[in-house]
């Protein structure tokens, strides 16, 4: 993929002022709005939402159409956001896949590309695949490269907040200290925005399914275990980008039970994917990944099912903490497992339940993710275009 250079610095990545990004922003709910309209919501006059208007519809960022419902004389004109105008780069690195797509200004998913990876996989090997697969989408679309407007990078770490690199990811050690960022712009002069993947899952599920949800926890269980923080309508990092690393919880039961992170007794050590294996393997189960547990789940088989329930209320005990110091509205479980999420949701609704203050959990929603929702991917996109919004 050539190298894309940003033509517009004094007027951010969308080559526009930031009086005319405002009104953009008032159009990413997909809905045309006239200018009036515009005027009234960010309180501005209408003669200068006409001249920033103008400046987007210039940009080819938006269109206008004739408003369907008038009265006679002049017809109103509405202004319309056109979403692939620019689009952003959505990726998703675990250790076992990659998956790229590309994402509209609207952070809808357009299309997307996924290949499986071995966990032992180089970063700049991924990452070369990662822009093969992103110059082939491009061209099934017939798009040139400087439609692309930023880079959203999902990856299965913490990440330090302040440098965009991942700090010591327990399950992609080859990863450790990466730096993504500088990869990328050395190949696309673009803004490029490194999250980890739990966080981007909180981020697109909210987007997909409950968009209007201040306060959203997303748990994730498949290798890892963590989870993505919504509160007050914001993605929660905490001070160091830490926040949500609930894998490392210690639990009440099995206090001895080794963890790779170094401690024993932690949530990831007893119900992560990789330790209900070696739990049904040592009951004579022949397992070698989440999906053959999936498999004896759907088989109603009782060892399956007893595992998946106990992580439920392993996870349920983190989370029952959790709910009465942060009382989120909704709790959404996604992962490897969510596909065959109901063993698992009711052993942490059982927990949460029984142990949350009733006032912390009134109102409450714990909910399964959306099987094949992309979430991350979505996610990714999500954080990329607010980002180039307001990069001014």
């Amino acid at each position: 993929m050539p190298r894309h250079t940003r033509t517009s610095p004094n007027k951010g990545f969308l080559g526009v002022s930031a009086g005319a990004l405002a009104v953009l922003e008032t159009l990413l709910d997909g809905r045309p709005r006239t200018r009036v309209r515009i005027a009234d919501m960010i309180g501005v006059a209408r003669s200068t939402v006409a001249l920033r208007v103008d400046e987007l519809v210039s940009a080819g960022l938006a269109r206008f159409e004739e408003d369907p419902v008038y009265s006679g004389g002049r017809p109103s004109m509405r202004i319309q956001l056109v979403p692939d105008s620019r689009i952003v780069l959505a990726v998703d690195i675990g250790a076992n896949h990659a998956v790229t797509g590309l994402v509209d200004l609207n952070s809808r998913l357009i299309v997307q590309r996924r290949r499986e990876v071995d966990v032992a996989t180089r970063p700049e090997e991924i990452l070369s695949w990662v822009m093969d697969a992103a110059a082939s989408l491009l061209a099934g679309k017939a798009w040139d490269v400087s439609r692309l407007a930023a880079v959203g990078v999902g990856l299965a770490a913490p990440i330090e907040h302040a440098t965009l690199r991942p700090i010591n990811p327990p399950i992609m050690p080859l990863w450790d200290g990466f730096d993504a960022v500088s990869w990328f712009q050395g190949r696309l002069d673009v803004p490029v925005l490194v999250e980890k993947d739990v966080n981007l899952m909180a981020l697109g599920e909210r987007r997909l399914k409950w968009p209007k949800t201040q306060n959203l926890l997303f748990a994730k269980l498949s290798t890892g275990i963590g989870a993505g923080l919504i509160l007050d309508g914001k993605l929660y990092r905490g001070e160091q980008g830490t926040a949500g690393d609930i894998g490392h919880v210690r639990l009440s039961r099995d206090m001895d039970t080794p963890c790779h992170c170094g401690n024993h007794g932690c949530l990831e050590a007893l119900a992560s994917v990789p330790s209900l294996i070696a739990k049904l393997q040592g009951e004579g189960q022949g397992l070698e990944s989440g999906s053959d547990i999936i498999e004896l789940l759907k088989a109603g088989n009782i060892d399956a099912v007893q595992a998946v329930r106990q992580a439920g209320r392993d996870l349920g005990e983190v989370l029952a903490s959790t709910v009465s110091l942060i009382n989120p509205s909704v709790i959404v479980i996604g992962g490897s497992l969510a596909s065959v999420g109901e063993h698992l949701i009711t052993g942490v609704r059982e927990i949460v339940f029984a142990r949350a203050m009733p006032l912390s959990t009134k109102g409450l929603s714990i909910v399964q993710a959306a099987p094949g929702s992309n979430a991350a991917l979505i996610g990714a996109g999500v954080l990329a275009v607010n980002h180039v919004l307001h990069a001014t």
